[in-house]
């Protein structure tokens, strides 16, 4: 199966997007005459996998390597290095190049910054006077489409860029890809933006409209309707507790990692032990694309019916005497043996996790902090995990949800959970204090916690939750409906306005900036679903709103956000933009810093 998602049923032409991105990459090669060794920094090469097979880049004449600090192997005169702006990249390349110069190599230079090029990353090149040898380009790989819903910015650091260092170049990002979607899909006339970081990238894209004017002509509707961009900062809740989602657990134990996860290969029944394979997850695969987004309980028990069924199918065609037809129907069933087999034996391995009583004891202490009426309780447990020197990452999750629904922590427990987690885990961990502090996800108690007032406002607790037959976003974590969520279910159902008290308790400042004059465009003030036969394009497809999360996104919410899109009378396709997919783990990660 491909590693490359099949995008024909995406709500936008999201396929000429990624031809696009083909394309720029493939004229750079040509551009440069004859055999040339392709030199790509790992982490941009994830992405590029989701873009373009290898095949196509060989051949064009490239060889490729990845970027790391031993020289490189090849005989080619020529040498293309595709870089992300990143200092530590940089002394790759320069490293590379002077240990050439030593040998007595000459070779020709040329370095693609992806998306664009920066002074602070040029001057290390001219500080290590390599830049003088190099032919400088860009190529403007600003989005890429994940699955026929899901665009990345591919941002994985933004976050804590933004939030401890106060470094804003993510949001030019953010905005410029947005911007360049524009220009394939006509100037989006509605935006709406919650929190500081959104209400910037929210600016930065109407300066960039009045740069490079996307042109509308008034009476063609646009095929994005609505931007709605919420910062990760408004809702840390959510990316903090367990997703129960199938995708969401493979992401939690696993780590999907540009759509698949790399696992040994004795788990997926393979015979040879210790060798590691990589498992595909996207629409592609039709029974993923059925159970991805559904509980995981649910999926077990679907997983097990349709092998009952199967099996019960082999036993008649075994006994009895069927007609062509039959057969060829048997068949038809048994070419979806191999996905029904990856899936039983992922699905078995991820019950090695969901079963632990570890597993469930934290799920308990997760939907305690949510209810926040418990805290003394919340407060011994994970003083308790601290001591049995938990896994850093494990403890420092909890303690940030607790220290966000209580609006931090009194003084003389965050002092003393400091001085625990110092020595349980090492001094060299005060940096991840710092930078948990600095960013105000662990933090002392200022001020009277609002979240009671928020989870009754937003609904975010709900009693009995379905998760057989769901009717609320609340299935995905089975009782808890993701805060970021509901603004979007707020949103698109009748606007921000009934909830503006609410928002002003969520962190940062809202914006609703109606753009341009568009006829044909919907009513902003409610975004009614039920009633914007209006809002449907030309061909009878439903508009798309673009929901864009500024510092990741959890599978979790991408299910909600589906469960959303896929409700009666709901006008709007819902689609995700996001800086990265993150999980509780990736995203606190992302703060940790050992000193030394």
């Amino acid at each position: 199966m491909a590693q490359i998602p099949n995008l024909d049923n995406a709500p936008l032409n999201l396929r000429a997007l990624r031809e696009q991105s083909q394309k720029e990459l493939i004229n750079i090669l040509k551009n440069i005459r004859g055999r040339k060794c392709l030199v790509v920094d790992p982490k941009l090469g994830g992405s590029l996998s989701l873009i373009i097979q290898t095949s196509i880049l060989k051949e064009h004449g490239a060889e490729l390597r990845h970027l790391s600090s031993d020289p490189i192997q090849t005989d080619c005169n020529k040498v293309v290095y595709l870089v992300r702006a990143q200092m530590d990249l940089m002394r790759f390349i320069c490293s590379n190049i002077q240990n050439d110069i030593s040998k007595g190599l000459q070779r020709e230079y040329f370095v693609y910054f992806a998306p664009r090029r920066t002074v602070v990353c040029e001057r290390v090149l001219e500080e290590e006077k390599v830049h003088h040898l190099l032919t400088i380009g860009e190529y403007p790989l600003y989005v890429i489409p994940l699955d026929e819903d899901i665009l990345s910015f591919e941002l994985d650091r933004s976050n804590k860029e933004y939030l401890v260092d106060g470094d804003t170049s993510s949001l030019w990002h953010i905005a410029k890809a947005i911007h360049k979607l524009e220009f394939s899909f006509g100037a989006i006339p509605n935006v709406r933006a919650k929190g500081k970081a959104s209400v910037r990238v929210a600016d930065i894209l109407n300066h960039l409209q009045t740069e490079e004017p996307v042109n509308s002509n008034d009476m063609v509707v646009p095929e994005i309707n609505t931007l709605i961009l919420i910062d990760r900062e408004v809702d840390m809740v959510t990316p903090m507790c367990s997703q129960l989602t199938y995708e969401g657990l493979v992401d939690e134990f696993l780590h999907v990692n540009n759509g698949s996860v790399e696992l040994d290969s004795s788990i997926m029944g393979a015979q040879q032990d210790g060798k590691k394979m990589k498992v595909p997850l996207n629409s592609s695969d039709k029974l993923y694309k059925e159970t991805r987004d559904l509980n995981f309980e649910v999926v077990v028990q679907i997983l097990r019916q349709k092998a009952m069924n199967m099996k019960q199918d082999y036993a008649e065609m075994s006994t009895t005497t069927q007609s062509v037809s039959e057969l060829k129907d048997f068949v038809k069933k048994l070419n979806s043996l191999p996905e029904m087999t990856r899936h039983i034996n992922l699905a078995q391995h991820l019950s090695t996790f969901t079963s632990k009583a570890s597993f469930l004891g934290q799920l308990d202490m997760e939907h305690t902090i949510i209810e926040a009426e418990s805290y003394d309780i919340c407060f011994e447990y994970i003083e308790e995990l601290i001591h049995k020197q938990e896994p850093l990452v494990k403890v420092l999750r909890l303690l940030i949800l607790l220290s966000v629904t209580n609006s931090g922590l009194p003084k003389r427990h965050f002092d003393y959970l400091r001085r625990e987690l110092l020595h349980s885990y090492g001094f060299e961990h005060m940096g991840t204090l710092n930078n948990l502090e600095k960013a105000g996800l662990i933090k002392k108690q200022e001020s009277k916690s609002n979240w009671l007032t928020i989870k009754r406002g937003l609904q975010l607790v709900v009693e009995d939750t379905n998760t057989v037959n769901p009717t609320d976003i609340a299935y995905v974590f089975s009782g808890y409906a993701p805060l970021s969520i509901r603004l979007v279910q707020q949103a698109v159902r009748s606007g921000w306005r009934p909830i503006e008290e609410i928002l002003k308790l969520l962190p940062g400042p809202h914006s609703e900036t109606k753009r341009g004059g568009f006829l044909s465009s919907s009513s902003y003030d409610t975004l009614q679903g039920a009633s914007a036969s209006n809002d449907k394009v030309t061909d009878g497809r439903r508009t798309v709103v673009l929901v864009v999360f500024i510092g990741g996104v959890t599978f979790a919410e991408i299910s909600a956000l589906r469960f959303l899109s896929g409700q009666e009378g709901m006008a709007y396709e819902l689609i995700v933009g996001t800086t990265k997919i993150v999980s509780g783990n990736s995203l606190t990660e992302t703060f940790v810093e050992k000193l030394g």
